[in-house]
């Protein structure tokens, strides 16, 4: 009874937070909910939001030499997105050792960026990279440039 009432009382002091999103995201939220258990949609964005300010967290990578691969996906017809990243390309100009435009699809775009820096420089990208509009998809890895193994030892 008592962990009951102090559960209670920690739901009383939970925020509410009014977020827009697209129709058909909302109910891919719902059916993923729905799918696998969770009590309802703002289950899943809490757990998503925790993941997501979690993952440059990662002890393990800071103080060291990164390379990060980003890759974007957008509606051609959004020359926003392209704009963008261009602008972003010539920003961070610093750590971005490569970039690829391609189209996929009949009307799509893919910008793919490698990254080279430390993990402060990569998360800042990729946010602002995350923070664009219209973009469709967006992934990233993160890799250590001297874990290679074997490859580390050779010059």
């Amino acid at each position: 009874m008592i962990i009951f009432n102090i559960l209670c009382r920690l739901c009383y002091y939970m925020s509410v937070v009014s977020v827009s999103m697209p129709e058909e995201l909302l109910n891919r939220i719902d059916q993923f909910a729905d799918d696998h258990g969770y009590t309802g949609r703002s289950e899943v964005l809490r757990e998503a939001s925790r993941n997501l300010l979690g993952e440059f967290e990662d002890k393990k990578l800071e103080d060291r030499d990164l390379m990060g691969v980003v890759t974007v996906v957008f509606d051609y017809e959004t020359t926003s997105v392209e704009e963008k990243m261009m602008h972003l390309r010539h920003e961070h100009e610093d750590i971005v050792a490569s970039n690829f435009h391609s189209h996929v699809g009949g009307h799509h775009c893919m910008e793919l960026f490698v990254l080279e820096g430390s993990l402060e420089e990569i998360s800042t990208f990729v946010g602002k990279i995350r923070a664009t509009k219209d973009t469709l998809t967006i992934d990233y890895s993160v890799l250590p440039v001297d874990d290679f193994g074997p490859l580390a030892d050779m010059s």
